[in-house]
């Protein structure tokens, strides 16, 4: 397939797009690492982490959040150098691979994870913080490709598509570990009914610990067709001289950003928006098996529902992104997010709205009391605004930013999605260990996409436009 990549600004605006092989294998990018998000850090490892390694869920939900914190400020630190350093050199593909096996080795690490071992905590934590930055870092190289691939006007689709089949990637690893690695201890079975493959002991959670080796495995498979269809950069000088030149740009890049408002404004509300997502999805299930004593079979089942919500959203939003622009798809999804926050909080295990119903019945149906409907009908609304969300950030930069600086950029708008998310997860776990209370932890997150929507409104992002 002949490329025509570019090496100078110039060259850039006579860039001629790639094939569809090339796009589709750069989507799968999407589909390797969203079982990072959906197994370890949303929907298997971490409910596990606070139910059962964690001296009690309180307890495991704040030193999650710690952990979270930690790795948020070291990629806050580092993404706009990395991204820098990328647009001077012009590869993307060998950070991608570098930070890949970051994220390859620290989520084989989980599987040391048993229960009822508290020494193991400190080690657990530090591979968790170890594939969380690998992960982060990765994408941050493999979003700054998008304008290489497709004109402008099909920016929002791509986006959008990606995180679709990101989110279908996600269910497919949950029925897989859900339907043939991880049962429930009492029974033995998974929930297939079946018994566990490679002989997992439902007594030690191997099947909950499994998702860590899978995430590795699963990373590796399915990123190889990017690096082999899709286009990188040619390399235009050695490192040493990418670092000089990328520090000096990224120098020039921050102190023009009070002259550009509205990219500045942009990334103040990514930053507090991003962080209210990202605890989000962290702690929703651990939220979850605290609030409704979910196992990981009901939790596993609510996060297979809540991707294919979010498969819905990511397409959806995608074509509302080349419809009616990025701007109102964040608003949109924001404003959903944040009602239904609000009304998780007013959901517990035996009330909804402080109206009393009864609870679950222990050895009930699945999801049989109402307020676990509720819950499970809010997940899918936060499943379906989150993806959109998401996508439509990276769109609307892409649309305001240098094309010859789009990596820097995206380095910059992994600083703020990351230079306060540690923030988020700190104040749950502050306040959840100050009050043992998750649900006063949670509450923190209305204050995010309130004042996020807030600084959206103020942005103009037409005004910094590309053609």
């Amino acid at each position: 397939m002949a490329v025509t990549m570019m090496e100078t600004t110039d060259a850039a605006d006579k860039l001629s797009y790639p094939g569809q092989a090339a796009v589709v294998s750069w989507i799968f990018f999407d589909w390797a690492t969203q079982p990072y998000f959906t197994l370890i850090t949303t929907f298997i490892f971490a409910p596990y982490f606070a139910a059962h390694v964690a001296p009690d869920a309180a307890s495991g939900q704040a030193l999650w959040g710690f952990a979270t914190a930690a790795a948020g400020i070291v990629i806050a630190l580092l993404s706009p150098v990395f991204g820098a350093i990328a647009d001077a050199a012009g590869r993307r593909k060998p950070w991608i691979a570098a930070f890949g096996a970051m994220l390859v080795i620290g989520s084989c690490l989980m599987w040391i994870g048993r229960p009822g071992a508290p020494e193991l905590i400190p080690p657990l934590l530090a591979a968790y913080v170890l594939a969380t930055i690998g992960v982060e870092f990765a994408t941050v190289f493999n979003n700054a490709m998008m304008p290489t691939l497709v004109p402008p006007e099909r920016i929002g689709r791509l986006s959008g598509t990606g995180w679709a089949t990101g989110y279908i990637g996600g269910i497919v690893s949950l029925v897989l570990v859900l339907g043939f690695m991880a049962a429930n201890p009492t029974t033995g079975h998974t929930l297939f009914g079946l018994t566990p493959l490679f002989g997992l002991d439902p007594v030690t959670h191997e099947g909950d610990r499994i998702s860590g080796p899978l995430t590795g495995l699963w990373f590796i498979v399915f990123v190889l067709p990017m690096f082999l269809f899709t286009p990188d950069f040619p390399a235009r000088q050695p490192l040493g001289a990418a670092v000089r030149e990328g520090l000096g740009e990224l120098k020039q890049t921050l102190r023009g950003l009070p002259e550009q408002r509205d990219v500045a404004l942009f990334l103040i509300a990514n930053m507090i928006y991003t962080d209210g997502l990202v605890s989000l999805f962290a702690f929703g299930g651990i939220y979850a098996a605290g609030t409704f004593g979910w196992n990981t079979i009901q939790i596993g089942t609510f996060g297979i529902i809540l991707a294919a919500a979010g498969t819905f959203g990511g397409w959806l939003g995608g074509k509302l992104d080349d419809l009616l622009g990025p701007q109102r798809v964040i608003a949109g999804s924001m404003t959903l997010l944040l009602l239904a926050i609000i009304a998780i909080l007013l959901v517990s295990r035996d009330s909804i709205l402080f109206m009393p119903v009864a609870p679950a019945m222990p050895g009930g149906p699945l999801f049989g009391s109402w307020p676990e409907r509720v819950y499970l009908l809010l997940g899918c609304v936060i499943g379906a605004c989150g993806a959109p969300l998401q996508a439509a950030s990276r769109s609307l930069l892409i649309r305001m930013v240098p094309k010859e600086r789009v990596a820097q950029y995206f380095g910059l708008f992994a600083l703020t999605g990351k230079v306060t998310s540690f923030i988020g997860p700190l104040l749950i776990g502050i306040i959840t260990a100050a009050t043992a209370s998750q649900k006063a932890g949670m509450a923190v997150l209305v204050l995010f996409f309130a004042v996020g929507l807030v600084l959206l409104a103020l942005v103009d992002s037409n005004r910094h436009a590309r053609p």
